[in-house]
């Protein structure tokens, strides 16, 4: 129980009407959530406006509304506070609610398009094997020291992460490792929070059916670093186009990274074949299980934020040579008949062109490249044809399949990758809408040596058609089928 006087330190007031010396035991900004002893907090959000549930809120026992405008009927003992931004308030007081659990760790954030979930599950990793109690908030999911908790979004509302900071207080957390979408970062889900370094990877293009703009989701990743407190670090990819604006005009102390310069941490490939890298990082060469130059900079982003915390050098590398990748980022089975099979999420044009670039450089002139994969629905249709032109390019056949196809037609979708296929590709291309008939026919079709890439799922145990969600796992459909050829 808290008083409300004392959530609501920090953020912006326009007017109070009522008591703020008051006792609260939730909140919320879900009206379906109130009940006696409850803040309701009114956000305009992307699809529904919670200023129009001030009445359910009132209705089910509210004790105060944080709100852009007042209502005109006030009701007997609520009280109304008028705020500048409900949206940029809700992370401040989910903070004060919770006693400010950001402050009593170390909070490492990571933004970018590529690369997010796999450097926060290494370093989740890496101090854990250090003997630190450490969390995590991925897009995979939610670690608390060893128990895992389903993830639901790449960035968690506000509210639910100072919930999960507290309770990894609570069991003893000294460090927390959490992927920061530009989603939440647009949507101030991350406000309020106290992060001790934040790390940017990469911008591709991913999200356009939410930014208006590529400035808006250059601006919106941004925000992070532009929030570090004078004490904080920024760890910046460097050979990233957009790296320089990353660091611009903050006041963090900036580190940058990258293996095209001398930078504060610089990484150099040695060798990349299937089996994992061999990188010399500062000096020192290390062996890695995971593949291709983009884990390389993931290897990379680890080291540079576990030395900025103070660690040593060949502890760092001696644990991360033995970690392995997250599930569904370029994991891979063989078959008996020596078709190898890569489950990976890539889902944006330049994390399908970084992965097939990699098997590439990997295979022989005599083996051929696979390719499966299809785009979601209601997301950015700008990105098909740029996936489907990638794709053909890269690969001597591809597959154009169903992803999470959601309210569109699979056979849409299907047709605007398509239309990004050069004509002079056009004939190592096939289409089949039934993922698993298309994981199959690519699997029937591969010779001993050659290598299938079944993209853009990659952790996904699921598909989403139309409303429903069923299951699908990559992973355990190429096993199946594997083992149904073998016989």
């Amino acid at each position: 129980m808290k008083l409300l006087k004392d959530i609501i330190y920090g953020i912006r007031i326009v007017e109070i009407k009522g008591n703020t010396n008051i006792a609260v035991e939730s909140i919320a900004f879900d009206s379906r959530k109130i009940n006696n002893l409850s803040l309701f907090i009114a956000v305009n959000g992307v699809s529904q406006n919670g200023h129009h549930f001030i009445s359910d809120a009132e209705s089910n026992g509210a004790c105060a509304i944080i709100c852009d405008e007042i209502p005109e009927n006030l009701k007997e003992n609520i009280t109304y506070i008028k705020v500048l931004n409900s949206s940029e308030s809700i992370g401040v007081i989910a903070s004060n609610f919770y006693d400010n659990p950001s402050e009593k760790l170390k909070l490492i954030g990571i933004t970018g398009t590529n690369g997010k979930t796999t450097c926060a599950t290494l370093l989740y990793d890496l101090y854990r094997l250090m003997g630190y109690k450490t969390g995590l908030i991925s897009t995979v999911n939610i670690k608390i020291l060893h128990k895992t908790i389903q993830s639901t979004h790449t960035t968690p509302d506000a509210i639910r992460i100072n919930e999960l900071l507290s309770q990894m207080v609570s069991k003893g957390c000294t460090y927390v490792f959490m992927e920061v979408s530009s989603h939440a970062l647009d949507q101030n889900r991350v406000s309020g929070l106290s992060f001790d370094i934040g790390v940017y990877t990469n911008i591709s293009r991913d999200h356009m059916d939410y930014h208006p703009t590529i400035d808006h989701y250059i601006s919106s990743k941004k925000k992070l670093f532009d929030n570090l407190k004078n004490n904080a670090i920024a760890i910046i990819n460097q050979d990233d186009s957009f790296g320089l604006e990353m660091a611009r005009d903050i006041t963090a102390r900036t580190f940058f990274y990258g293996l095209a310069g001398d930078y504060d941490f610089k990484g150099k490939v040695i060798e990349n074949n299937i089996t994992g890298l061999s990188i010399e990082i500062d000096g020192f060469e290390m062996t890695s299980r995971l593949i291709g130059e983009f884990n390389a900079y993931n290897l990379l982003v680890v080291y540079s934020v576990a030395k900025s915390l103070g660690e040593e050098s060949l502890t760092i590398l001696t644990i991360l040579s033995n970690l392995k990748a997250p599930e569904g980022r370029f994991e891979y089975i063989i078959s008996p008949s020596n078709v190898t099979a890569v489950i990976d999420y890539a889902h944006t044009p330049d994390a399908l062109e970084n992965v097939l670039k990699t098997l590439k450089d990997l295979k022989s002139d005599k083996e051929k490249i696979f390719t499966v994969f299809g785009c979601g629905g209601d997301r950015d249709k700008g990105k098909r044809s740029m996936m489907g032109e990638i794709s053909s390019l890269y690969s001597d056949q591809v597959i154009i399949t169903s992803d999470n196809p959601r309210s569109e037609k699979p056979s849409d979708i299907i047709n605007d990758i398509i239309s990004g296929i050069p004509k002079t590709q056009a004939s190592k291309v096939l289409s089949i809408q039934e993922r698993k008939e298309a994981i199959k026919v690519a699997c029937e079709m591969a010779d001993s040596g050659d290598i299938i890439l079944i993209a853009g799922k990659g952790h996904e145990k699921f598909q989403i058609i139309g409303k429903q969600k069923f299951h699908f796992d990559d992973l355990e459909t190429t096993i199946e089928i594997f083992k149904q050829i073998q016989q």
